[in-house]
């Protein structure tokens, strides 16, 4: 069974049940959803708690122990298990199993782990857990949902305000859920229930926005230049390195041309895909890039990254970051 973290406040109204397993990249979201299931649990009447983590190091006979023994007090208790790499290792992944055959008495189980790829899911540590009990998977909130996601969370502090301000507030904490909690946070403790104004929203709000490498090479392929220019001064702001910026994106810029290769002379969508390391919900992405830019404009774009890494080293003139700039706006137009 799996539960959406929305519902799950819902579902332990009703009922606590032995074993839940949570997991996703969204550390917030996910440390909201496993505090939940806590605090049922020792609302419900379960004190202690014991915390293994797991992992390729774990000795499985310390799980074992601890679930075989009683209380010292013969009270209810809670079993945190943390997987923190999301791979338990063989002696992990078999404590998992044999624990889960059988569950120890008055215990409730909390399992946490990072996300799981397919592969991961796929495994009999994994499957056993997702028999068992429900599994919570806690998903990133991309940027389109995050005005949503700001305004359920104001409306949760009886505040709103307009769209517009909305959208400001998105842009300024975007990708960074734990800080755009506490802006949220703060507005309550400033302003009164009730309406937001642009004003009051903007003279609280800090600009908190946590930039990464793949926001910017998404935004080269998709030609958001806006968006674009606005990663790529939070990165310099953030004084990311040169080369970890060009390899990004020269990267990027290489799977393109395999895939525009590859559908000028007919391959089928999925090899290319492979050919060019392309997994996930990134294929969407990097199909649509490769069906609107030419070849022509990809292989200058990845000659004028070259010059942009002899000008980071010195053996060429010119200004790095203008020039990522430049490499940028190649990407703004359908060329062919």
């Amino acid at each position: 069974m799996r539960i959406h973290p929305t519902q799950l406040s819902q579902h332990l109204q009703k009922q606590l049940l032995p074993l839940y397993t949570v997991f996703g990249d969204e550390s917030l979201l996910a440390i909201e959803a496993a505090d939940l299931i806590r605090t049922k649990a020792r609302q419900t009447g379960y004190i202690e708690r014991e915390i293994f983590t797991i992992d390729n190091q774990f000795n499985r006979s310390d799980l074992r122990m601890s679930s075989n023994s009683l209380s010292l007090f013969g009270e209810r208790r809670v079993m945190d298990l943390r997987i923190p790499s999301g791979k338990p290792g063989k002696e992990g992944s078999a404590a998992i199993e044999e624990y889960c055959s059988s569950l120890p008495s008055d215990t409730v189980t909390l399992v946490t782990l990072p996300r799981i790829d397919k592969q991961g899911r796929a495994t009999r540590w994994f499957k056993v857990l997702e028999n068992i009990g429900p599994i919570i998977p806690v998903s990133l909130v991309e940027r389109e949902q995050f005005p949503v996601w700001i305004s359920q969370r104001l409306s949760m502090q009886e505040q709103r305000t307009d769209p517009n301000t909305l959208q400001f507030f998105a842009e300024k904490v975007e990708g960074n859920l734990l800080a755009a909690n506490q802006e949220i946070k703060k507005l309550a403790l400033l302003y009164p229930p009730g309406i937001l104004s642009f004003t009051q929203v903007k003279d609280a709000v800090l600009e908190v926005a946590r930039y990464d490498l793949f926001k910017l090479s998404e935004a080269l392929v998709t030609g958001d230049t806006t968006r674009y220019i606005l990663v790529l001064k939070g990165l310099q702001g953030e004084g990311t390195a040169v080369p970890f910026i060009l390899t990004a994106l020269a990267t990027q810029i290489r799977s393109l041309i395999i895939i525009r290769k590859g559908l000028d002379s007919g391959k089928p969508l999925t090899q290319l895909m492979n050919e060019a390391k392309v997994w996930g919900i990134r294929q969407k992405v990097m199909e649509g890039a490769a069906r609107r830019l030419g070849l022509k404009l990809l292989v200058h774009a990845l000659l004028h990254a070259a010059k942009i890494d002899k000008i980071s080293k010195g053996v060429a003139k010119g200004d790095t970051w203008d020039e990522f700039l430049q490499l940028g706006l190649r990407f703004a137009f359908n060329n062919h």
